[in-house]
């Protein structure tokens, strides 16, 4: 019988399993009537632990119970009644004293015990008569207790049978734990396996840097010149200027190409997770640090850490930063080991660093420690010559993505958009086509620009008064006709009176119908 059970035990991999089955068959012997298993370390779910009670992480937590009340037939399976948590006390009762020494306990008469049972009661009522209990020991560690509450004197038989059953669930749990460990770092694997393949997808996607001005040019010259070096870089630009593509770029360029390029976005690190996310930190360092976890520096070794937003760092954390930037050595969060990474630093930010730093926001030290070769990333109003080659580029980029057929960029709106000073830069670039893709339904694509950027652009080439709603109405109504005359009255196709102004036939439908033409206006 013991072996069959031992060896249903050792077929188990997931802690759970092997604690049910573990207490399934001791709750199974005859005259057993209540059968629990503590285990030694923090629960998530213990009330006691989730407020951070000072050595939560060192008592007893009940994992597993099964028993049945022979007077009401109650189930004495749960795990979260006043025995769930005990500290590890010899002196509390009798599971913290097998727990904190180590030793066995067995009480012959329970009924006359006047040592370790707390509920007379219970033990008249339930006919209770003895109780065995061992320690779970595994390599010398104390891993939990297994304890049973019988309706008979515990003989030599059930008491070394239940010894050789705690030895073998030292084993399995000890095993499982492995287990459930190998298998959490898998899933860790799995993550970063994933996070580096949407590196990688998003560099197929964005990667490219297009443009043929003469500001983007001497940009990628300082590219080709940084990029054989291991010099820290800081790259400076504009939100949505490209400043990423800069960093891929580098990367791509570098000897460490093939090894990662790290992204950490440095505005979106909370305060209390900084060096967390930087550096790691082992299981049960701190409340909610279930297992290990892999700082971004040591992800990158061999490879490349990009800092964005690096001037969203609170100053008081910058020190921690420049440390490692420095000494190359870094420990992670609850461990005392030391551990090297050899990276190298690429960081960006959109705000004036100097201002930051007269302003006693930023380091000078974490300045120059990080800008050793400094870069500019040119805004977009500043290469609009750029702006149809990448217009053409997001057209394309977004066809794909929302599988719609690709719309006619016609030189009128592309004027306009040289014309707009892009304060979002790229990014806004882009946003727009994508909006525009949508809308033109395969006609003509328009760029939606604000409309106070419009009125600017065309007040600059011809000035004029201001215009009442209705007059502008009228003369928009005036301009739609006319179009439709031009077009021998065709709305869509090629040369439709949409073509003509630069809209999508649908876009063109919903504005003869605002400004109430039907047909019999535009009837020939």
């Amino acid at each position: 019988m013991l072996p069959s059970i031992i060896l249903a035990i050792a077929e188990q991999r997931s802690l759970s399993a092997v604690l049910a089955t573990i207490i399934g068959a001791v709750a199974r012997q005859p005259d057993v009537a209540l059968a629990r298993l503590w285990l030694r370390g923090a629960d998530q779910e213990c009330p006691h632990c989730s407020r951070g009670v000072q050595n939560s992480s060192d008592s007893l937590h009940l994992r597993a119970s099964a028993g049945t009340s022979q007077v009401t037939g109650a189930d004495w399976s749960r795990t979260d009644g006043s025995f769930h948590r005990f500290p590890m006390d010899s002196g509390v009762s009798k599971i913290s004293h097998i727990a904190a020494s180590g030793e066995s306990v067995r009480i012959h008469r329970l009924s006359e015990d006047q040592n370790w049972v707390r509920n007379q009661d219970w033990v008249r009522i339930e006919h209770l008569a003895g109780f065995a209990g061992h320690p779970i020991v595994f390599r010398g560690e104390v891993l939990g207790v297994l304890a049973v509450f019988c309706r008979a004197e515990p003989d030599e038989a059930c008491w070394e049978w239940l010894r050789v059953l705690a030895d073998s669930a030292a084993v399995a749990i000890a095993n499982a734990r492995a287990f459930e460990q190998v298998d959490s770092l898998r899933r860790e694997l799995e993550m970063e396996r994933d996070y580096l393949r949407q590196e990688v997808q998003e560099i197929g996607l964005f990667g490219e840097i297009l443009g043929r001005s003469a500001a983007l040019k001497y940009l990628l010259q300082q590219v080709e010149i940084v990029a054989g070096t291991d010099a820290s870089v800081l790259i400076l630009g504009e939100s949505g200027s490209g400043k990423e593509l800069i960093a891929r770029a580098i990367h791509q360029r570098s000897p460490r190409a093939h090894k990662p390029l790290v992204k950490v976005n440095c505005a979106s690190i909370p305060r209390e997770l900084f060096e967390s996310e930087f550096f790691g930190h082992v299981r049960g360092s701190f409340t909610g640090a279930f297992r290990d976890r892999v700082g971004r520096f040591q992800l990158a070794d061999g490879g490349t850490l990009f800092l964005d937003e690096v001037g969203e760092i609170l100053v008081e954390l910058q020190s921690k930063l420049l440390r490692v930037l420095q000494e190359g050595e870094f420990e992670r969060v609850g461990d005392e080991r030391t551990l090297r990474s050899n990276v190298r630093v690429i960081a960006a930010s959109n705000r004036d660093l100097r201002q930051a730093i007269t302003d006693g926001r930023f380091r000078l030290d974490l300045f120059y420690r990080l800008g050793v070769f400094p870069m500019v990333v040119p805004p977009l109003r500043d290469r609009r010559e750029d702006i149809p080659e990448l217009a053409a580029h997001f057209v394309r980029q977004a066809c794909v993505r929302f599988h719609l057929p690709e719309p006619r960029l016609i030189e009128r709106e592309l004027e306009r958009a040289r014309q707009y000073d892009w304060p979002g830069n790229v990014r806004e670039l882009q946003n727009v086509i994508e909006r525009g893709v949508i809308r033109a339904n395969g006609g003509s694509l328009a760029f939606d620009l604000p409309i106070q950027q419009g009125a600017a652009v065309a007040a600059s080439a011809t000035p004029f008064d201001v215009v009442p709603e209705a007059e502008w109405r009228k003369r928009e109504r005036a301009n739609v006709l006319a179009a439709l005359e031009k077009s021998s009255f065709r709305v869509s196709g090629k040369g439709g009176a949409a073509e003509l102004l630069g809209i999508s036939p649908g876009t063109l439908a919903s504005r003869l119908k605002s400004l109430g033409i039907n047909k019999r206006d535009y009837r020939p």
